[in-house]
């Protein structure tokens, strides 16, 4: 029976408005937030002026001339453009989460949760059927163009977004965040200046209220919105929320994009009437794209099937491994990223390198100001793979200045979410002899708690 049930639904259609509004305002917000990116210099801050860039895990080759960094972001840009337009959709949408990924894997130091977000949203939107309604390829094409497309396409969209609001509330779910209302205990009284609530920011039981509102809120919008009677109600919350958190905290455009996406669960009618309003401001004519069609079956959307399914069952995995070690995962950081785990924690540091001649016993402290700016500093402090990498990359350094056989050691402390501050590296093993790996971390020191 469920076989059947499953059958069955693969079969069923619904309009194509929802995913033609969705890529239009995806790529709008996208060029908007590489012009945000460009006009705030930070292209020039974060990639050309550091010396040494920190790399992910197996992507250490990931590389690119300073002469062409605006060049990448330029291409970004424009493939963010095709996508809105819907012209030569499939190369654009390809393009743009080749182009946007590679640049967020050029420097781990600016890794955030909504730009991992972007690139597994890009990455969906290439194998769904996005310019077959109110796109220039469509209005091109008649083979491309199509009135329907099959349920799922636009389900599974919903899906991801219900992975990463469920994951995020569950990730609130600890002892910090529920019964101490840490991080926001720390972060909140410094919102004095904000109006109107700016008064209250230092009152305990905002904290609380925050925290325990930030929880229940991300538990529970997937379901306001996936019922009708609900669904205006909990689309009001998802404004507030991340209109809420943009004024209180500086996180870029990711608010704007989790309201956009939240469009998804509104009906057909909905963003007819959204295509509509577009019509009216450009004269592109809607009525060219209704034929009553509907996406044909290919070998393309047999293969998204399986692509898409894959990408689903990684994205339910991948923010489990953490559970996989007994560590406090906020310490460790071994799990951390690519979990949606999203600001649950105020970790602040000191890393100060001691390089050392073991066959003369010379030894001298590194200025870190000589080869990291000041964010990448912070970023180091408090995060054990960069301290690795990084000490890596002064000895090699050092050693290729003439220093001989050098062993790189850390007088490093950290303090977590309130915490006092504490040694957080052994600072007797040499950094050199370890491996960078991902999953064991034995020269982290044990969190005092």
């Amino acid at each position: 029976m469920e076989i059947r049930q499953l059958a069955q639904y693969q079969q069923q259609t619904q309009s194509a408005a929802p995913l033609a509004v969705i890529r239009i305002l995806f790529g709008l917000l996208m060029i908007i937030s590489l012009l945000r990116f460009w006009y705030h210099g930070w292209i020039e801050k974060l990639y050309i002026l550091p010396q040494f860039h920190f790399h992910y895990f197996g992507f250490s080759q990931v590389s690119i001339s300073p002469n062409y960094i605006y060049g990448l972001f330029i291409l970004c840009g424009i493939s963010a453009l095709g996508v809105a337009l819907g012209f030569k959709y499939r190369s654009a949408i390809t393009l743009f989460f080749l182009s946007f990924t590679y640049i967020e894997l050029l420097d781990k130091t600016t890794y955030l949760n909504h730009y991992y977000f972007v690139s597994v949203f890009a990455f969906l939107l290439i194998w769904l059927p996005a310019n077959c309604y109110y796109a220039y390829d469509a209005s091109k094409d008649n083979r491309v163009v199509a009135q329907y497309i099959p349920q799922w396409n636009v389900d599974i969209l919903k899906l991801f977004l219900a992975i990463v609001y469920i994951y995020a509330g569950a990730a609130k779910l600890n002892y910090d965040w529920m019964v101490n209302a840490m991080p926001l205990s720390i972060w909140l009284p410094s919102k004095f200046d904000i109006p109107f609530l700016g008064s209250i920011m230092d009152e305990r039981w905002v904290h609380y209220l925050f925290s325990w509102g930030g929880a229940l809120y991300d538990l529970s919008i997937v379901f306001l919105l996936l019922y009708r009677k609900t669904r205006i109600f909990g689309f009001f919350l998802v404004v507030v929320f991340h209109l809420l958190t943009r004024v209180l905290f500086p996180i870029g455009m990711f608010p704007y994009i989790m309201i956009v996406s939240t469009l998804l669960f509104f009906g057909p009618q909905f963003h007819q009437r959204i295509l509509a309003i577009i019509s009216k401001i450009t004269t592109i004519k809607k009525d060219h794209f209704d034929n009553g069609n509907t996406t044909q079956m290919s070998t393309f959307a047999a293969i998204s099937k399986w692509v898409l399914t894959i990408t689903i069952v990684l994205q339910l995995i991948i923010p489990l491994r953490s559970h996989l070690f007994t560590d406090n995962v906020y310490w460790t950081e071994i799990g951390y990223r690519f979990s949606w785990r999203v600001m649950l924690m105020e970790k602040t540091g000191y890393a100060n390198f001691k390089i050392v001649n073991e066959e003369t016993g010379k030894r001298f402290y590194v200025q870190n100001d000589d080869f990291l700016t000041a964010f990448q500093q912070k970023q180091m402090s408090t995060q054990p793979d960069f301290i690795i990498e990084y000490a890596h990359y002064l000895g090699n350094h050092f050693e290729a200045q003439g220093h001989g056989d050098v062993a790189v050691y850390v007088e490093s402390y950290a303090s977590l979410n309130g915490r006092p501050s504490q040694v957080y590296i052994d600072p007797n093993v040499n950094l050199r002899e370890l491996d960078n790996n991902p999953f064991y971390r034995p020269y982290i020191l044990p969190l005092n708690d």
